[in-house]
């Protein structure tokens, strides 16, 4: 059994610990506010652009003239896969459950023969993903020294990803982050970015309100990029708020559990500490008889 001095340490160390969780939720508890709004702001612009781009694409179908984005190489054989996570950890199964549905796609597009890249985003999926497939990573964005993302953010990424799809070295590109549904609920999602493809819920209706000027394809030419940094962007917001939402959640479990290890500490301090007073009382009546 533990001493009194051991246990008195150990409970003073618990509660250390339970303020640092207690500071780190509420931190997160704030942060999430800013990165829910700005999700959920870019979501109708993200949502309408998809249905616009959803109605050029199916006018244009497969024509020949269509770009190459759009309508990619011909060839589905090698594979690039964008994995998006958090700087940092301290954020519950967030990273992991991202990181699992990366290598699950990995493990299956390599067991179906394609050949494959993998360029992350932020220090935590690249260390996961250095373990199993450090082989096949060709590069690693750092958003560590970003206090805020921004659209800049993410159009430098594109810019990396349209440079190796326009050097032809690779036939299609994939996009895995975290959707925040809410505090407790981060779904990890699969995108595929190049070649494009759209929810078109809305895309009949779209379609039938516009004249497009120049050509369909001319249009779908320019936008397309965007198209692909809107994609990213939308990606990093969802992930900025699912991150924060699942630390919040993280660090509230772990101040109730500090709470409860604390109190069961105390319980069996004071247990030792009633224990120690006990004997100490029977050695005094034993020596004042043994008089």
């Amino acid at each position: 059994m533990p001493n009194l001095k051991d246990l008195k340490n150990r409970i003073t160390s618990v509660k250390s610990t339970r303020k640092i969780t207690k500071a780190m939720q509420m931190v997160a508890a704030a942060k999430l506010r800013r990165a829910q709004e700005a999700a959920e702001a870019s979501r109708p612009y993200t949502e309408r652009f998809n249905a616009v781009m959803s109605g050029l694409a199916a006018s244009v179908g497969g024509s020949d003239t269509a770009p190459k984005l759009l309508s990619g190489t011909g060839s589905d054989k090698v594979q690039l896969l964008v994995v998006m996570t958090s700087e940092r950890g301290l954020c519950g199964g967030f990273n992991t459950n991202i990181v699992k549905l990366a290598k699950a796609r990995a493990r299956e597009l390599l067991a179906d023969g394609k050949e494959l890249k993998i360029l992350t985003v932020g220090k935590k999926g690249r260390d996961q993903m250095r373990r199993d497939f450090g082989a096949y990573l060709i590069g690693h964005v750092d958003l560590s020294e970003v206090k805020r993302l921004g659209y800049v953010d993410a159009q430098g990424i594109a810019k990396d990803i349209l440079a190796r799809f326009d050097a032809e070295e690779f036939d299609v590109a994939t996009i895995f982050y975290a959707e925040f549904v809410n505090v407790v609920s981060q779904i990890p999602t699969a995108k595929q970015i190049i070649p494009a493809k759209f929810d078109g819920g809305e895309a009949d209706e779209a379609s039938t309100l516009f004249d497009y000027e120049p050509s369909e394809e001319a249009i779908l030419a320019d936008l397309l990029p965007r198209g692909v940094a809107t994609a990213i962007f939308s990606a990093l917001l969802e992930n900025a708020a699912s991150e924060q939402g699942a630390r919040m959640s993280a660090m509230d479990n772990a101040t109730r559990n500090a709470g409860e290890m604390i109190d069961d500490l105390t319980i069996q301090y004071n247990r030792s500490r009633q224990a120690v007073i006990t004997n100490e009382l029977i050695e005094i009546i034993s020596g004042a008889e043994a008089l």
